[in-house]
């Protein structure tokens, strides 16, 4: 049924780009409304930066707008070319940064206070973000696209450009390495042990 559901989202992502590229403005507002905040909250997941994940997701949206006219239907989804070009624009990104070792990063505060439930979950994401952050780029990209983006293996290596296999390795060492990283901060972030 999962399958089914994909195809038909895959064929009306495809169907909102056609008409886009024949005029239809309306059709332009549906596709990013459906694809704007699964690029955006991924950008945001491998860079670690708010203001660079809006950059590179709307980078990425203007490229699909142009090459809209020539779009060939069935050879890829909408979807997928899109999450490839975020891969890759977070990739160029990643790679311009310097090199800053970890313990020079100053701690983000949040100057927003709020309930107990919202801090601890502020909590948690901002260890996982921390811990993803030491990862590799491609572990970090697989690791994102298949646990938090949700996407299967085979649509992860369409979006990486790399075998079924190597998906399967990176997410596998990349989750190994956050499930170290964050084996001595369960208490901390509110994790009890059954």
């Amino acid at each position: 049924m999962q399958n089914r559901t994909d195809a038909a989202q895959a064929e009306a992502d495809a169907d909102l780009l056609a008409r886009y590229a024949a005029g239809d403005a309306a059709a332009a507002r549906l596709l990013s409304a459906r694809l704007t905040p699964r690029l955006y909250a991924h950008a945001v997941r491998v860079l670690g930066d708010t203001a660079e994940a809006e950059d590179v997701t709307q980078e990425a949206m203007l490229r699909l707008w142009r090459i809209a006219p020539d779009w060939r239907r069935g050879e890829a989804q909408v979807s997928t070319w899109a999450y490839r070009v975020v891969a890759n624009l977070c990739t160029d990104r990643l790679r311009r940064r310097p090199a800053t070792p970890l313990e020079a990063v100053a701690e983000p505060s949040d100057p927003a206070p709020g309930p107990e439930a919202l801090l601890q979950a502020q909590a948690r994401d901002a260890a996982l973000q921390q811990a993803l952050n030491t990862l590799p780029a491609r572990q970090r990209q697989a690791v994102v696209l298949r646990h938090i983006d949700g996407l299967g293996n085979v649509e992860i290596a369409q979006v990486l450009q790399i075998g079924i296999e190597a998906v399967e390795s990176l997410t596998a060492r990349g989750k190994r390495a956050l499930k170290a990283a964050l084996a001595g901060r369960r208490d901390e972030l509110g994790y009890e042990d059954d």
